[in-house]
């Protein structure tokens, strides 16, 4: 895969200290597999340098160590993630995870996502980067860039139309509209609806049936899932600098991130 995103939205945060790091993200490890929780509740997991560092660590860990057979990515009880905290930017992509050190990642440990409330906008491509996505009714998946004069940049342009109908992703880029559980399940999106709640649990248990399977057969299996896609996402990559390039600079999205700011609807110039 390509480098991820030489175009940048944001400028360069200030490094972030340990305790900001460990603020945003749990870890735990049972048996074989470690589930991974964001922790920024109170921002709806929006997704800064500091999570973004603590994600990356996260998921080289879940790689790195040979004890480990398959990982859980949740937001807790209530959230998943609301992709990028929109004052502040995520930080730079991460060289071996890309943005949010997760979405442009070669994975060779399997990785459930377990979704309760909102995956919206980078949070949602954050669930298209998983293998299985577990969700609770509660959950909802949508990609409202367009409402902000900004394009969907990590992963949904070529990941959408691939996970699900491209009409309905067609849909939600352009709209930003969201779908719910119960559509995300229906079109294929989602492989496991579960009660309010249940969304980690039900994952956790998906983690450890793959982590009693061969190791060496999962990791095969995966590398060549990933294999068949790698030229497409790179291109995917590709195109989608292409299209930041085209609104970084463009007056729509100054004003659609002013207005979101500012808790007001935007006033698009078209320029």
């Amino acid at each position: 895969m390509t480098a991820q995103q030489p175009v940048r939205l944001w400028p360069d945060p200030p490094a972030p200290t340990e305790d900001e790091i460990a603020a945003r993200v749990r870890t735990e490890r049972r048996g074989h597999v470690l589930a991974v929780s964001m922790t920024r509740a109170d921002k709806r997991n929006a997704i800064d340098l500091p999570m973004t560092t603590a994600l990356d660590r996260a998921l080289d860990s879940l790689d790195d160590d040979p004890e480990l057979r398959c990982g859980v990515l949740t937001g807790g009880p209530d959230v998943f993630c609301a992709g990028t905290d929109i004052a502040v930017g995520p930080g730079a992509p991460t060289p071996r995870g890309g943005n949010y050190g997760v979405v442009a990642r070669q994975r060779t440990t399997p990785l459930v996502a377990a979704v309760e409330g909102i995956a919206f906008g980078g949070g949602f491509e954050i669930v298209l980067a998983c293998d299985v996505v577990v969700a609770s009714r509660t959950a909802r998946f949508g990609l409202p860039e367009v409402g902000l004069g900004l394009v969907a940049n990590c992963g949904a342009l070529f990941r959408g139309p691939r996970a699900l109908p491209p009409t309905v992703a067609r849909r939600m880029l352009l709209t930003g509209d969201p779908i719910s559980a119960e559509r995300a399940y229906e079109l294929g999106l989602v492989t496991d609806l579960v009660e309010p709640g249940e969304a980690q649990e039900r994952a956790l248990e998906l983690a450890e049936r793959v982590a009693a399977r061969s190791p060496v057969a999962v990791r095969a299996t995966l590398a060549a899932l990933d294999a068949a896609l790698r030229d497409a996402d790179a291109q995917g990559w590709a195109d989608t600098d292409a299209a930041v390039a085209q609104v970084i600079d463009s007056e729509d999205r100054v004003e659609g991130v002013s207005a979101f700011l500012a808790k007001r609807a935007p006033v698009f110039p078209g320029r």
